[in-house]
């Protein structure tokens, strides 16, 4: 179930964001679990030797330990984005951010399942700034 919430709001929003702008924030977001797993993946590639073929360019020399090592810096850099965006929007509800916009889990699933402790009107502000924030990151 993802959240569902307006991709328009008013332009005099404080957090207002363009709409497509917006979902490509969130599909940015959404890639997040597919990153960890890659990030940690990656982390015991160079010991081997059958997986650094992954690695390998099609024409000349090719570094495999540096290509892996480049490939953990982009992952890295994108999950910390996405993490540090959460940690700014509010540090106590940091992770229940992370969890909304990462997993497309709505408010009552957050409520049911998690205990959120704070009210829907107060998430949603959250989500929103969340969004304003990594928007800003992201430029």
């Amino acid at each position: 179930m993802g959240t569902t919430i307006r991709p328009n709001i008013s332009l005099k929003n404080k957090y207002y964001i363009e709409k497509h702008r917006y979902y490509e924030l969130k599909h940015f977001c959404m890639q997040y679990p597919i990153w960890k797993k890659a990030y940690s993946s990656l982390s015991g590639l160079s010991g081997r030797p059958s997986d650094l073929g992954l690695f390998k360019k099609q024409f000349g020399m090719s570094d495999p330990t540096a290509r892996c090592a480049e490939a953990r810096l982009f992952y890295s850099h994108r999950i910390e984005m996405i993490e540090q965006a959460a940690k700014e929007t509010d540090s106590v509800l940091a992770d229940y951010i992370l969890t909304a916009v990462t997993e497309g889990v709505s408010y009552d699933v957050l409520k049911a399942r998690l205990n959120i402790p704070c009210c829907r009107d107060t998430y949603y502000v959250l989500y929103r700034r969340f969004f304003w924030i990594l928007n800003k990151l992201r430029e």
